[in-house]
């Protein structure tokens, strides 16, 4: 658990593995991208807030969401989520939803170079979000399944970022650096990988990014 002090309040922040993510924010429960292969869920605390970034499988997974959902729980999903999710606040990139304090703005996640066989992008331009969630100016960025994009390249003023590095659907530790030098955060984590080599890409990051243990 990691622990950042905010104008809001503190946050802990636990990485469950994969996309998915715990923020405890004054005694509220945020799930992101909740998927069962990496917790049991039956065992974690209720949801206040869930974030969806997309509808793939491993991202808007029912088996996990069941054990974690109540009457009174908040959804916040990308457009593509809306079928399984009708009670769901829809955001497309640019629009934003406020949660008690917390300001919630939805940014682009796509693919630029990673095709599938077919040519088409594993993950298209509009169809999935980042989130950059805004805790009295205390701005942690979700970065969803995408590469570094020119959207990215000018998302500024981050204190904590999530980046995906898992070829061939998101970024090369090659684009993971080239995001780290864009977005400059002061707390960064790699997330959603499969192999990660920690000493080597934090012998590559700017001066002032912290790449945390994930």
């Amino acid at each position: 658990m990691f622990r950042f002090t905010t104008p809001l309040g503190e946050i802990a922040i636990t990485l469950l593995g994969h996309a998915s993510l715990i923020i405890q924010w004054n005694e509220k429960y945020i799930f992101v991208d909740p998927y069962s292969n990496v917790a049991d869920y039956s065992k974690l605390p209720k949801a206040d807030l869930i974030l969806l970034t997309h509808h793939h499988y491993d991202h808007l997974d029912e088996d996990a969401l069941k054990e974690i959902v109540t009457d009174k729980s908040v959804f916040v999903t990308s457009k593509g989520c809306k079928e399984s999710l009708p009670q769901a606040n829809i955001l497309t990139p640019g629009e934003s939803f406020t949660y008690n304090e917390l300001t919630i703005e939805a940014v682009y996640a796509y693919n630029i170079i990673n095709m599938r066989e077919d040519g088409s992008p594993y993950h298209p331009r509009g169809e999935g979000n980042g989130y950059i969630l805004n805790f009295g100016e205390y701005r942690v960025y979700i970065a969803g399944d995408s590469e570094i994009t020119p959207e990215m390249r000018e998302i500024k003023n981050i204190d904590i970022a999530f980046l995906p590095k898992n070829l061939p659907y998101t970024m090369s530790d090659e684009m993971f650096i080239e995001a780290a030098w864009a977005l400059k955060p002061k707390n960064l984590f790699a997330y959603h990988f499969f192999n990660l080599d920690l000493e080597y890409l934090r012998s590559k990051m700017p001066q002032g990014v912290v790449l945390q243990n994930s």
